[in-house]
């Protein structure tokens, strides 16, 4: 159905609000981006002419009524989108279990015309909204046989509609990749990781890092991942028995191999198969005791809820906010409720039940001991997670390894991207694991040429995926003019494969080498792309390693500035972002940081554009909201410069705001790499050195590798739910190559909701929204725009 859709596109404009009014609240446990969730659902709401309200304290203000339930305007969500937390306040709430508090909580909702519930938290707060809502108009009769009510209002709320929003730093719920706040509680552990790991090798100690996670190892999971961890305890996966021996025997090889920290993670739910815990404590007692290692533990706590909230999460709640509200408009008494969820980089809807019953049921599996049942039920991300972490983290002994006698080559191409040395170690781990021997290429297509290689073994790469650049070394020579010597080279270390890592030169450079292929053929083996750049713009792939880094820079940069404005009031921030052509840092980067305008070269601009901006801007000044920001793509117009409109704006503003402008410039290349950018690396690379076995095994005849077909040069990349191999050839047709950009670009969608969130009027194309789909229904091969 939604292919159907596809070709008609269909905007909200029909879609009014007008009569209704929108409830918010946040519930549960709070969590790094529900503000960002709760400003997008405010300022949607009014933006379609509904009326909204803040239900301050969860369930229990709207239970105690009063000062709780408060209509809000515009400006009250200003300036929480950095805000860690939420700003209306969390509670867990006994009296909303009763019937009597929800009785109370009804009469409430119907004094102010409220029949439209936004729920912001975890399984439980979701579970509460839907009994409500089954509830409700037998809670209006009995408020209007006890009077309270009179029958013209039981008629007129006769139903109340209820949309969820998962927010919870565990990612514990099912049917949705990522929940609100989890990106950011990964930023935080692995920002005190990577801090450990600096004074453990320094003293050659172990740590043991107790993570949060009482029912779900995802944050543990994904930050061993993140770090390379020597061993991780979760809930969903207990170690076999007699793990204490394996596990010391592990630490003891690597402390061998000159390792000088064994980092190990435990979820604070972590069990052994016999349900029985393995806490951080245990653990540590086990190190010290059996092997006399210097051994200290870190329980990280509240830390990883706290904190301004991820670029990531600033958008996913954005966009589940402006869904959810949609949701809401569109809904009937007939409709279930839903919860707004992500499934690799697209908004879906879920029905509330199937997504809370499939996240008891993962419960049900542990309680009963059916551990591979409830990783499966944990759905296909979480279960990839896990296969990468065993095959990265443990090196077979030589002897149990396959020999496949293969030799892949493995090189960085273009400007360095963060990222790229999580996913050039995977590819050797990965490869090793398959019997290949892997060999490095030291700069790019200009170092293969001289020469510049040597094999690679797993231990060269440890603790790599926490390092920005790249190792290896990068350059953005392209192979054309060295392809006679690059070709000796294959020959003389006998290179049966490729993987290349890098941005649009490395894309352009395996479109020469496989044009090459009728003169050379050394270059018909089979090659792989992995894309990482932080533009973001390699055709054929969502995402690229990389640009979650640099977009949280930007963000990161951007909140700093707005905050330096607020002691001086009235002013505008001009800030140029890096990307070539390509808009998605100044786009997305603007959706992030709450920008009022953000110009990019795919959407053309004129003078009376800019002017319209200002006098936006000039109105903004009139309101409580006394600052300005807007992003700049750094070749979005080669007239309209950086210089030019801040010039612009100081002429126009003059009397009602000043200007300052930032060229945020290459520390957006730098920077240790974000967890998002760390995982996604890894697996899509172990997943891409996994498909160079396969083709390997697919060309191998008489004693050798030939590959010519054009699907043996391929790039791995995202694309909307899942990872796909596609031949480079196929893609140029989808290339615009004198701007080095995708010719279409799946996040230019989004750029509506930064207009609407930013108070412009709009259309917005939501074609891909309104359909419901099914827990069980998802695709299996979901593998996730989140990581």
């Amino acid at each position: 159905s939604r292919s159907a859709m596809d070709h008609q596109p269909k905007f909200f404009e029909n879609l009014s609000g007008a009569g209704k009014a929108i409830g918010v609240l946040t519930s549960g446990g709070d969590a790094q981006g529900m503000n960002a969730a709760v400003r997008a659902v405010v300022r949607m709401g009014i933006y379609v002419n509904a009326k909204v309200y803040f239900i301050y304290e969860g369930y229990q203000g709207m239970v105690d009524g009063g000062d709780n339930i408060v209509e809000v305007s515009w400006e009250s969500v200003s300036s929480i989108l950095q805000v860690g937390g939420t700003v209306i306040g969390s509670a867990r709430c006994k009296s909303f279990r009763t019937r009597e508090g929800r009785l109370q909580a009804a009469f409430n909702l119907v004094q102010r015309g409220i029949t439209n519930l936004c729920v912001i938290g975890g399984d439980g707060s979701l579970t509460g909204a839907n009994l409500f809502r089954e509830e409700w108009s037998g809670l209006l009769e009995e408020l209007a046989q006890s009077g309270k009510i009179d029958a013209e209002a039981v008629k007129k709320y006769a139903y109340l509609n209820i949309v969820g929003m998962v927010g919870s730093i565990d990612n514990d719920f099912c049917g949705t990749d990522m929940t609100i706040g989890t990106d950011s509680a990964l930023h935080r552990i692995i920002e005190v990781v990577d801090a450990i790991m600096t004074t453990a090798q320094s003293h050659q100690r172990t740590f043991v890092l107790e993570v949060m996670g009482r029912h779900c190892g995802y944050l543990a999971l994904v930050s061993a991942l993140a770090c390379g961890a020597d061993w991780v305890f979760i809930p969903e996966y207990p170690p076999e028995e007699g793990w204490e021996d394996s596990m010391c025997v592990k630490l003891s090889e690597n402390r061998a191999r000159k390792k000088r920290l064994n980092i190990i993670i435990v979820a604070e739910g972590a069990i052994d198969c016999h349900n029985k815990p393995i806490t951080s404590e245990k653990v540590k007692d086990l190190v010290v005791q059996r092997l006399g290692f210097d051994t200290r533990v870190t329980i990280l706590g509240h830390v990883q809820r706290g904190g301004t909230p991820s670029a990531f999460d600033r958008i996913l709640a954005s966009r589940m906010g402006v869904e959810a509200v949609l949701a809401l408009l569109e809904a009937t008494p007939d409709t279930p409720a839903c919860v707004v969820s992500l499934s690799g980089n697209q908004a879906v809807r879920l029905p509330l039940m199937e997504c809370v019953q499939m996240t008891q049921e993962v419960q049900k599996a542990m309680d009963e001991g059916r551990f591979l049942e409830a990783v499966r039920l944990r759905g296909r991300s979480f279960e990839n997670n896990l296969n990468t972490y065993k095959l990265l983290s443990h090196k077979r002994p030589d002897a149990e390894l396959p020999k496949s006698n293969f030799n892949v080559a493995v090189l960085n191409v273009g400007a360095p991207a963060a990222g790229m040395n999580a996913a050039v170690r995977a590819a050797v781990r990965v490869g090793m694991t398959e019997g290949h021997k892997i060999f490095a290429v030291i700069d790019g297509f200009e170092g293969f040429a001289r020469g510049k290689i040597k094999e690679i073994s797993w231990g060269d790469v440890g603790g790599w995926t926490g390092q920005g650049g790249s190792i290896l070394g990068t350059k953005r020579t392209l192979p054309a003019k060295y392809l006679e010597k690059i070709a000796d080279q294959m020959r003389t270390n006998n290179i049966n494969a490729l993987m290349v890592i890098g941005g649009f030169e490395a894309y352009l450079g395996l479109l020469e080498l496989s044009a090459a292929r009728e003169k050379y053929d050394e270059f018909c083996v089979p090659m792989v792309m992995v894309p990482a750049t932080v533009s973001n713009n390699v055709p054929g792939s969502d995402f690229s390693i990389g640009a979650d880094t640099a977009l949280n820079t930007i963000t990161d940069t951007c909140d700093r500035i707005k905050q330096s404005a607020s002691g001086t009031k009235r002013r505008v921030f001009i800030i140029e972002t890096m990307g070539g052509y390509c808009g998605y840092l100044a786009n997305m980067g603007a959706l992030a940081a709450g920008a009022d305008a953000a110009y990019i070269f795919e959407e053309q601009f004129d003078i009376r554009e800019l002017q319209a901006n200002v006098e936006h801007l000039t109105e903004k000044m009139k309101t409580s909201i006394q600052r300005g920001l807007v992003l700049r793509n750094e070749n979005c117009n080669e007239n309209y410069t950086t210089d030019f409109i801040y010039q612009l704006y100081s002429e126009e503003g003059k009397g009602v705001f000043d200007c300052r402008k930032n060229v945020l410039g290459h520390m957006q290349q730098g920077g240790a790499p974000s967890p998002f950018d760390r995982n996604f690396g890894t697996k899509i690379s172990a997943k891409a050195m996994q498909w160079i076995s396969k083709k390997l095994k697919e060309t191998y005849r008489k004693g050798k590798v030939f590959a010519n077909t054009d699907d043996s040069v391929c790039l791995l990349g995202m694309r909307r739910r899942n990872l796909v191999f596609q031949p480079v050839a196929e893609l140029k047709s989808e290339t615009d190559f004198v701007h080095r950009i995708p010719k279409e670009q799946w996040w230019l969608k989004l750029r509506p909701l930064m207009k609407i969130l930013a108070k412009y009027k709009t259309s917005y194309d939501v074609s891909d929204s309104g359909q419901l789909e099914h827990v069980a229904m998802l695709p299996k091969e979901a593998e996730t725009g989140a990581i």
